[in-house]
């Protein structure tokens, strides 16, 4: 590439990201189009509503529209309770390419969803309930890999629904009181977090739902059975009179019950006692375990290379009083079920890293059949109540690329994350370390680059009124799975500058700062856009980012922007506008003013755009 072209490219990309001011005439003309078709009569009167080829949808903020405050495209049509009664046209609206949020609720709109649905790739909420929508589902959404809420019930729609099975980020699913028929949707009922599709003519089994939801969510489908519906579904109460026999049984459970309960309030009342008399004996004793069992992982006696068993002693005084301490606290995972925080202590560990928020290691249980990861957090002051909930949270929030905790330990002294153990490495060794063999082309890295930012502003956007953020991402943060998937670690382990914990000692609950929330969240942006460099320079961050950071500004200043690039990258015929179009979104990322960086739904739109080009020039060749 000759400096010419080197200097019209940053022109190009200006222009590409920070001119337009508008959203596309040819996007704009559908949506009018749309709304034609949807409103009819409504619409003409309703002139303040926009919704016409003379206003802008952006600028002029049409009627239930709200758009990308940078890029000036429409991410959210929410029309609800507007008593429109015409027919939706899907494909129209879907020319709106970052359109995220559609809904519909509470109208009376009728008609077909048409196969164009599938255009609308970036969309994650879908909600068209309280309508008169009828025909069968569309196959294109199976298409919407991005989708995470998605609410048809009370409609008219009948027939299969599509196999919904490869939409990993779905939480919620609400079908009922329409006339769906065959057997119901393959779903990750482990991520579901709402389901119902109750009032329907669903046939055949019920699937393993896991037991997170009662028969109410598929009552209404007379043709469904299988082993779950008896596990599930208990018995109606009406369904026949019990016989004295049952009856004479049932009395005697009842004083079998009731003499239990005083047991148990006899139990823990000495239990009480006990733990008042010996409050000192425990707090020592659990002040010995931590030091001869927990401490011992940062023992100089451990190498990075080498794997050493240490095995906690215990004292008789603990043994007693190990009910009074707080529990390796499990988050319903198989990997971890049954885990101990002894059975922690005990294992066999190697040592993988150590920072200024703490270590990891890897430890080994059943005799090496299962390896986890074990993170040891230091310096973090909250209560452990408070910690307790922090996590509980993280965990609601599901990802297939956000790493979650399988297990976590807090007490006064220590707080300790399970993970599962993945065995691939980091984003860090894949590119400044050995590779194994590993190709890590342009194409891999742009991958990385697109999942993780997706990942990520679904973090944002979930837990932005929680001010949660990563709030230490980096290269060595990103893992990579046996199948070669990066996940983010980590996330949400370091209290981020949106939320101090409470000055009230006795308070065990985060206080949030709204002035500070945005801050948190652009410091993850600032982190991603160093992380970004790492993968167009393939050069480290040696202590500080800055000097990574002030060497790639001095190359662009000079005109000499290509010799910024991973020579491996040139080298295998990466293209170089691409390349400097990544570079570019790097740089609004690492903006010195937090408030001028782009949001992450709004990096990861610009990331999976270059993707899309990259993966149609890699299909030509």
């Amino acid at each position: 590439m000759n400096r010419v072209s080197i200097r019209v490219l940053p022109i190009l990309i200006f222009l590409l990201f920070n001119v337009s001011n508008s959203e596309d005439e040819e996007v704009k003309q559908s949506l009018v189009r749309f709304m034609d078709k949807l409103a009819g009569v409504t619409a003409k009167t309703h002139q303040s509503w926009g919704w016409n080829t003379t206003s802008d949808p952006c600028i002029h903020k049409w009627k239930g529209v709200s758009c990308d405050t940078q890029l000036r495209s429409v991410k959210k049509v929410v029309l609800d309770g507007l008593n429109l009664t015409g027919v939706l046209d899907i494909g129209s609206v879907c020319k709106a390419s970052s359109l995220l949020v559609f809904s519909l609720v509470k109208n009376n709109v009728a008609g077909l969803v048409s196969e164009e649905m599938g255009n609308c790739k970036r969309l994650t909420h879908l909600y068209l309930s309280g309508n008169q929508l009828s025909g069968h589902l569309p196959d294109s959404l199976k298409e919407l890999s991005n989708l995470k809420r998605f609410d048809i019930s009370y409609n008219n729609f009948s027939g299969k629904v599509p196999d919904l099975s490869r939409i990993l980020r779905l939480i919620t699913f609400y079908a009922q009181n329409n006339q769906l028929s065959g057997e119901i949707p393959k779903l990750d009922f482990s991520n579901l977090m709402q389901f119902n599709v109750s009032n329907n003519n669903f046939s055949g089994p019920l699937p393993d739902v896991k037991g997170r939801f009662s028969a109410e969510s598929w009552s209404g489908n007379p043709e469904l059975g299988g082993e779950f519906i008896s596990k599930e579904s208990p018995p109606s109460a009406a369904a026949a009179p019990l016989s004295p026999r049952k009856s004479e049984d049932s009395s005697r459970r009842l004083l079998l019950i009731y003499f239990g309960y005083a047991v148990l309030g006899l139990v823990i009342l000495l239990v009480v006692a006990f733990i008042l008399i010996g409050k000192k004996k425990l707090k020592e004793a659990e002040a010995d375990v931590v030091k001869t069992g927990v401490n011992a992982y940062t023992s100089s006696t451990y190498d990075a290379s080498k794997i050493t068993e240490h095995k906690s002693e215990y004292s008789a005084s603990y043994e007693e009083s190990r009910a009074a301490m707080s529990p390796l606290v499990v988050l319903r995972s198989p990997r971890a079920q049954g885990l101990r925080f002894e059975d922690l202590l005990r294992a066999p560990a190697e040592l993988l890293g150590k920072g200024k928020h703490g270590s990891i290691y890897k430890v080994m249980l059943d005799n090496g059949s299962t390896t986890l990861a074990v993170k040891r957090v230091k310096d973090w002051s909250v209560t452990s109540q408070a910690f307790r909930r922090r996590m509980q949270r993280l965990h609601q929030t599901r990802h297939p690329n956000i790493l979650r905790s399988l297990a976590f330990y807090s007490s006064k002294q220590e707080k300790l994350l399970v993970y599962e153990y993945q065995p691939n490495g980091s984003l860090s060794k894949l590119l400044h370390g050995s590779r194994n063999g590993q190709a890590f082309d342009w194409g891999s890295r742009i991958n990385v680059a697109a999942t993780v930012a997706e990942a990520l502003a679904y973090m944002h956007e979930e837990l932005s009124e929680d001010g949660i953020a990563h709030g230490n991402l980096k290269s060595a943060n990103i893992l990579f799975n046996n199948n070669m998937d990066p996940c983010v670690s980590e996330y949400g382990l370091m209290i981020s500058h949106s939320e101090n914990p409470s000055s009230n000692s006795h308070s065990n609950s985060f206080s949030l700062d709204p002035a500070r929330i945005l801050t948190s969240f652009k410091a993850d942006i600032y982190g991603f856009g160093v992380i970004l460099l790492e993968l167009v320079t393939g050069k480290p961050v040696q202590g500080d980012e800055l000097e990574l950071i002030q060497w790639v500004n001095s190359v662009v200043r000079e005109e000499w922007t290509v010799e910024v690039f991973d020579k491996g990258l040139l080298l295998e015929g990466a293209c170089e506008e691409r390349l400097l179009i990544l570079l570019q979104i790097a740089l609004k990322c690492l903006n010195p003013n937090p408030y001028e960086r782009p949001n992450m739904d709004q990096v990861a739109v610009m990331i999976n755009t270059l993707k899309d080009e990259e993966d149609k020039s890699s299909s030509y060749v």
